[in-house]
Parts: structure tokens; sequence; C-alpha cells
């Protein structure tokens, strides 16, 4: 039992849940862990979730959406580490898909460039073949797509 704090009773949950999800968007799995960390189990998770659900404080699809926003504008993730982490959230891959219809193409390419050009700045490396791999390393851990990635090294290659 991970129960590390006050135990609150159900409706003193639901208020507490209500501004953990107004603050930011929450799926359920997050909302979930919460209440198992509060001591709650079963039917009084599933009733909260359910109260919460019907209020509109949880949303899967606005979640998995401002997820792959936010993860592509800020941290400028990539569709593999997006989807990968929306998975570790408990998202269908059905609104995995919706949500990465959020991701403009176009913005997607000059993200991989961006970071792409920025690594490429900070490297040492001298030995062309090492320096690729390199940025390529670095761009495919960020969750872009091996074949893009190299396709991106291939035009900065060409246009220097």
């Amino acid at each position: 039992m991970r129960s590390l704090g006050k135990k609150y009773s159900n409706s003193e949950a639901v208020q507490k849940l209500m501004k953990y999800c107004a603050y930011q968007e929450r799926c359920h799995q997050e909302v979930k862990n919460k209440l198992f960390d509060w001591g709650f189990k079963g039917e009084d998770i599933d009733d909260i979730l359910v109260r919460l659900i019907d209020e509109d404080f949880i949303n899967e699809e606005r979640f998995a959406r401002a997820f792959c926003r936010g993860k592509f504008r800020q941290k400028k993730w990539g569709r593999l580490k997006i989807i990968q982490g929306l998975k570790e959230k408990g998202i269908s891959a059905n609104l995995v898909k919706l949500a990465l219809l959020e991701i403009e193409e176009d913005r997607y390419r000059a993200n991989l460039k961006y970071l792409i050009q920025k690594k490429s700045s900070l490297l040492k490396e001298k030995d062309s073949y090492k320096r690729n791999h390199k940025l390529a390393n670095y761009a495919i851990s960020k969750g872009y797509e091996v074949d893009l990635v190299w396709d991106e090294i291939r035009n900065q290659i060409e246009s220097n």
C-alpha cells in the first residue's frame, strides 16, 4: 500500500482533484495514481473518476492533444517519443493518432532542422562520420524518425 499522507473523504478528494485537474490537463492514470497514493481503492476510485469525467475535469482526448502540443512545442519531441509518452499514460491508440494531428508537418521538419543545427553547433567532433552519427543519435533520441533524421543531415551537408 502506498498511502503516505492524510486520508481524505471522497468529497474532499474530489475537491482536491478538481483543483489538480484544473491546474493542468490530467489523464485517468495520473488521477488514479493520486487516489492510490491517498489510500483509495476499487469502487471509490471508480466513483470519483466518473464524477470528474462527468464534470469535464478529466478528458482523455483533451489531455492527449495538450500533451502532444506541449511536448512538441516546448521540448521539441518527435512523434515517436510523443507516442511512447502517451502510451505510458495509458492513452488509447485511437486517441494517440488523433493527438498527433496537432503537429503540422512543416513545423515538425522545422523543429528537426533546428535541433540538428543547434546540436551541430555544440559538437566539437571533427570527423564528419562520427559527427553525423552523433547528430543522428541525438535527433533519434528526441523521438524523430530515422529516415527523416538522415534526410535532414544529408540536406545540411549539401547546403554547406
